[in-house]
């Protein structure tokens, strides 16, 4: 078994830099599914070489942010950590995680693991490993012509709960699908949210999923909304409400950064975005829940970068690149108000395809609030991608001018060229890896 296990590595480490440096293309997922055909046993065998725990994060939005960053925060500790870190977050992903980190020995030297998983994957990966911790991030509705409606998504998640019942869940308790669906687990949890009203959301045109109770079917009442249907609720017809939490962020500031009290300490980060308050909060309330001390966690934050497309900078000929994935509304309309926290001028790009990671159906772009780019400060605004006409006529609905352009290596230098000097990208899933190349390249470029 040790030598099946071993030749699994090497293959895996020598397809994932041949598909990096000859075909210029993520290969993480082509080195898993190798390293699990020559040895299906192998993610078993190496997750069972974690000498400590295996921590995991699913949810719909902030999965490959928050994993990242309790890796970061973990190794700030001084522990090796196994992590994958590109967001490849179905089975092959996992076993690639394991599988790259493993020495040519084939063994694997860790203490800790941060593995995000794709929700609808959970049921593949969890007969190989059963998980000490899962972080849920939040619920939204997500590429409905591959997940179908969120019960679905529930319904999954409280199987693979209840098939590792010693499995403690951190969940973003001001969701009230995430909160409900951890207590009918009969998992133990833990809580964290913000208890303070941040942002005047009563008028924001948002659509907000579980508004009815899905203990007794009642609706929701809000005292209010952070943003969709994450806030302070409870129901009209029983005693389900938002719980109290135990990691509860508090003195909120988004000015030039962020910045919150939780737990008596003051965490600052130089990210925009208010969901981004809860990625930090989600991996705080991980790695205290695992019982660190997390006394690095601000030291971390400071010299995080979110990379692989989450809030990722590039400098390109005196141009500033800020490249984001967006990828559903409630997403898309998150990143919409990290972009108007910027109040210089700017360009945007938004590229959308709709190949079978995405979901071929892209009505959801008529979900999102984009009549907000209607602002003098916006400069511009181009679609680019296999959608970029479906993305133009969703513009046009909101008397929005936009330059057409499906070549999104074009796209890019049309706005280097004749921009504002500040051009933000927000791209969907398959459209990432390689726009981020494209820029990648420019950036490299004399």
């Amino acid at each position: 078994m040790r030598l099946r296990r071993m030749l699994a590595v090497w293959a895996a480490k020598i397809t994932e830099k041949a598909c990096v440096h000859i075909f210029h293309r993520q290969g993480v997922t082509w080195a898993g599914k190798i390293a699990l055909k020559i040895c299906p046993s192998i993610l078993k065998e190496l997750a069972g070489q974690v000498k400590k725990d295996i921590f995991i994060v699913c949810g719909t939005n902030g999965k490959t942010t928050t994993n990242n960053m309790l890796c970061a925060a973990i190794e700030a500790e001084g522990y090796r950590v196994v992590c994958n870190h590109t967001g490849s977050n179905m089975l092959n992903g996992v076993a690639a995680a394991f599988a790259l980190s493993a020495g040519i020995g084939g063994d694997l030297r860790a203490d800790y693991a941060c593995i995000e998983i794709d929700e609808a994957s959970t049921r593949r990966v969890f007969p190989h490993f059963k998980p000490d911790y899962m972080v849920l991030t939040n619920l939204f509705r997500d590429q409905l012509d591959r997940y179908g409606e969120i019960d679905i998504t529930m319904n999954i998640l409280k199987e693979v709960m209840q098939d590792a019942p010693k499995m403690k869940v951190i969940v973003n308790g001001d969701d009230a699908l995430s909160a409900f669906l951890a207590m009918d687990s009969g998992n133990e949890y833990i809580t964290y949210g913000i208890s303070e009203q941040v942002v005047d959301d009563k008028d924001s045109h948002e659509i907000r999923e579980g508004r009815f109770c899905k203990r007794c079917g009642a609706p929701l009442e809000y005292r209010f909304y952070h943003y969709s249907q994450l806030g302070d609720y409870a129901c009209s017809g029983c005693g389900f409400r938002r719980p109290v939490p135990d990691y509860d962020g508090t003195d909120i500031e988004m000015g030039g950064g962020l910045a919150f009290t939780v737990e008596g300490r003051r965490l600052r980060a130089d990210y925009k975005g208010f969901y981004n308050i809860y990625n930090i909060l989600a991996a705080y309330a991980a790695i205290r829940t695992g019982g660190l001390k997390a006394e690095h966690f601000n030291e971390m934050l400071a010299r995080f970068n979110p990379e692989n497309g989450r809030m990722e900078s590039f400098r390109i000929r005196d141009v500033k690149v800020m490249l984001n994935l967006a990828k559903n509304p409630a997403g898309f309309n998150q990143n919409i108000s990290a972009v108007m926290q910027d109040e210089t001028p700017k360009d945007i790009l938004i590229v959308i395809n709709d190949n079978a990671q995405d979901g071929t159906d892209v009505s959801w772009l008529w979900d999102v609030d984009f009549d907000r780019f209607k602002e003098d400060k916006i400069r511009s605004v181009t679609v680019s991608g296999i959608r970029c006409y479906d993305m133009g006529l969703r513009m046009k609905y909101v008397d929005i001018p936009a330059a057409s352009e499906p070549d999104v290596e074009k796209a890019i230098r049309q706005r280097l060229s004749d921009g504002c000097g500040n051009l933000y990208v927000l791209v969907n899933y398959t459209a990432l890896f390689s726009t981020r190349n494209v820029l990648k390249r420019l950036e490299g470029e004399k």
